[in-house]
């Protein structure tokens, strides 16, 4: 018997299901509906779309042979028959009906299925905020969306612009605004960091000041109170400002990137049941719990394989492989997917950023004892000509020494990419410290270093957690210092602190590392003493000699001079 297949959503994972299915089973009805005329796009490329990095918006939704991919593309190539401009209205489970409307002319009708899939995606939230509804008051929601925005921006019609929210989205927005447009842009963002939901401070602060290095103006610990303008002419710098706590931004265009929510709402009316974010409860089959329907993509949560606790993570690759387990489930062949451990990478400009896992705030939050290490080295060997510095944060538990997360930001992001990827593959094994201490990675000199930037910070981590490197951070160390609360032993070469000792004097202590030894008498024993090398592994060899003299009152900045130029620039030469 034929079985009839309905899919709600046609940009993801709903043509994915559909064309994976039509190969395993070329007898299967097959419909999806979409309420949008455009179809089957790569949403994440809209921030590259308007900065110019992709030329055409048509490059968004067509095949790498160049095929626009429309209804009729999938009905010549992939057998599949796709009904744009109709939304699905309501489910009648009992009779497995779904309940259509038709945008265009109103009319209503029931599609008859065996198997139902909800790839309905999310909607970008906007905030209640008073003049959210101007006309030039954009979310990055589709490409109608995006090509509002580049036209806008080719008329030469905007000067300034603030982007509200500083998650992926608002970033990438906004350096498509600055890089190519030559915009003046401002990010307001309510948390006091950005990307809050994805990086630890130290990387968040990294990003933060290659944004500002960059032009874009970063607010944090901000609200927006209220956009002015006219409903007519919209948001123009004339008459039209963006409010805060802090003062007034004049603008001619604002973009929301306030975070997005499913859209599940006709589905949780049938019964299905929601999480607390509002997105479907999935199982591992990716069915929801009416058993005759399944749902993938945006609008479910997802189980998180490193604390176990559901999230949502609205990422097209995560979608598309949930579309091939979809597939085969209603095909009769078994499949599963277990879960995600949030992997996530973005581009700041030249600057590249990936994380895996869990923040250090994320595992306290989930009852672990997170304990990490911050590392500094070259991302690939040290004496090959283009070989950047590049920082990882490694994040473990404390007392199982179980892998929690990783945090990697550099100038390269294919090495970034890499060291993640090698990762978070292995989350859902229980790696601890000492699997990665001893992980096994591709060598040669243009690609990474004989022992591995991912190696060494399993190896400090260790060290760490058995009280052989006792650490502070850069942001703690910058604290601590500018209240005089301790001093610094600087054991680079003397010519590498001169600058240092000349601004803060006998607060900065100079004795290279190799002739710690030597002079072991000219350290003082009364003050807490922060450590300082190139990246933290000389200094960190320095509190091994200084501990075994009787020294109790170092700590080792994690890192080195290397992180706190990237973190606080303005403390540097």
């Amino acid at each position: 018997m034929t079985k009839r297949i309905i899919i709600v959503g046609a940009v993801a994972l709903g043509p994915k299901v559909a064309c994976r299915l039509r190969r395993l089973d070329p007898q299967a009805d097959i419909t999806v509906i979409d309420r949008d005329n455009l179809i089957s796009y790569g949403g994440c490329g809209i921030p590259y779309y308007v900065g110019g990095d992709i030329a055409d918006i048509e490059g968004l939704y067509s095949t790498s042979s160049h095929a626009i991919r429309d209804p009729e593309f999938f009905k010549t190539c992939k057998g599949i028959q796709i009904i744009p401009r109709v939304e699905a209205i309501g489910i009648d489970r009992k009779e497995r009906k779904l309940e259509i409307q038709y945008l265009d002319d109103g009319r209503k009708e029931a599609l008859a299925y065996d198997k139902l899939v909800i790839a309905t995606g999310a909607t970008p939230f906007r905030p209640p905020i008073p003049g959210a509804d101007l006309p030039r008051v954009f979310t990055v929601s589709n490409l109608h969306s995006a090509k509002d925005i580049k036209d806008i921006l080719a008329k030469g019609q905007v000067g300034k612009a603030v982007v509200i929210g500083a998650g992926a989205i608002g970033i990438e927005m906004a350096e498509a605004l600055t890089d190519l447009w030559g915009v003046d842009t401002t990010i307001i963002e309510m948390a006091d960091q950005v990307l809050p939901a994805a990086l630890g401070k130290h990387v968040s602060k990294i990003a933060e000041n290659q944004l500002e290095k960059n032009g874009v103006k970063v607010m944090l610990s901000q609200r927006v109170l209220q956009i002015n303008g006219s409903p007519a002419s919209g948001v123009t710098s004339v008459e039209t400002s963006v409010d805060t706590a802090e003062g007034v931004l004049d603008c001619d265009l604002v973009v929301m990137s306030a975070g997005v929510r499913p859209n599940t709402q006709f589905a949780a009316e049938a019964g299905l049941a929601v999480g607390s974010s509002g997105a479907l409860l999935v199982d591992r089959c990716m069915r929801t719990t009416d058993p005759h329907i399944y749902a993938g993509g945006d609008c479910v949560e997802l189980r998180n394989l490193v604390s176990g606790e559901n999230m949502t993570m609205p990422l097209g690759s995560l979608a598309n492989r949930q579309g091939r387990i979809i597939a085969n489930n209603i095909h009769g062949r078994a499949s599963q997917f277990k879960g995600t451990v949030g992997t996530f990478c973005i581009k700041i400009f030249d600057m590249g950023i990936a994380t895996a896992g869990l923040t250090a705030t994320q595992a306290k939050a989930n009852g672990f004892d997170p304990i990490h290490a911050i590392v500094a080295q070259h991302d690939r060997a040290h004496f090959y000509p283009d070989s950047r510095m590049m920082f990882i944060t490694l994040i473990a538990d404390a007392k199982t020494r179980k892998i929690l997360g990783i945090e990697a930001v550099g100038n390269q992001g294919d090495a970034i990419k890499a060291r993640v990827d090698a990762i978070a593959p292995l989350f859902q094994t229980g790696l601890n410290v000492d699997d990665v201490c001893v992980l096994e990675t591709g060598y040669a000199p243009p690609y990474a270093s004989a022992m591995d930037i991912i190696n060494n910070a399993g190896n400090a981590l260790d060290n760490i957690l058995e009280k052989q490197n006792i650490p502070i951070d850069v942001m703690e160390f910058i604290e601590q210092f500018k209240a005089k609360e301790t001093r610094v032993l600087d054991v680079r070469d003397a010519i590498e602190a001169a600058p240092f000792i000349e601004r803060y004097k006998d607060r900065w202590i100079s004795i290279p590392q190799p002739e710690l030894r030597d002079r072991i008498a000219e350290v003082p024993k009364d003050t807490l003493l922060c450590l300082l090398c190139g990246t933290g592994a000389r200094s960190y060899e320095s509190q091994i000699i200084l501990t075994q003299n009787g020294f109790t009152n170092t700590k080792n900045i994690q890192g080195g001079y290397a992180v706190l130029a990237a973190v606080a620039p303005e403390f540097t030469f």
